[in-house]
């Protein structure tokens, strides 16, 4: 029998809040993109950068394997390229999608561009682009755009 487990390592991740750190935010977007209050939408706008925030801080925080109990050196920012080390689970493949869908049409629909400062969510981003699975299966900016036309609502 052949041993397939370092070529197609397994996809669940290993970390339970790896999972859990980005369920809210798609929601989050929904409500923003398709609010038409003007009124409403700066508190909306809150609660999705507070989504974001939490993704952010999730990113930066080193996973308990990045952490060498023998040494003497203290990791206080995480490396990892996705949400549970270096290698994509099913959490990203949930994940990454939507977020590309959030940096497209909010940007399109809001002037809404995720913060600069949450560098741990645009090198989470940047290594998901760098892949051929994640960048070659995603949809053209511009269909995005097109099918978020219907459900991003004008403000008024």
């Amino acid at each position: 029998m052949l041993n397939f487990s370092f070529r197609y390592p397994k996809l669940t991740p290993k970390n339970r809040e790896s999972l859990d750190v980005g369920r809210n935010i798609f929601a989050k977007f929904s409500a923003y993109i398709k609010n038409p209050h003007k009124e409403a939408n700066k508190n909306l706008e809150k609660a999705l950068l507070k989504e974001f925030k939490r993704l952010d801080d999730y990113l930066r925080t080193p996973l308990p394997e990045e952490i060498d109990q023998d040494s003497t050196e203290e990791v206080l920012v995480s490396q990892r390229k996705f949400l549970d080390g270096d290698w994509m689970t099913l959490a990203d493949c949930n994940l990454l999608p939507k977020l590309n869908i959030i940096k497209i049409a909010a940007k399109k629909y809001r002037n809404f561009e995720i913060p600069l400062e949450m560098t741990a969510v645009w090198r989470y981003l940047h290594n998901a682009y760098a892949r051929d699975e994640f960048s070659h299966t995603c949809p053209a900016d511009e269909e995005i755009e097109r099918t978020y036309a219907s459900v991003a609502k004008k403000m008024s």
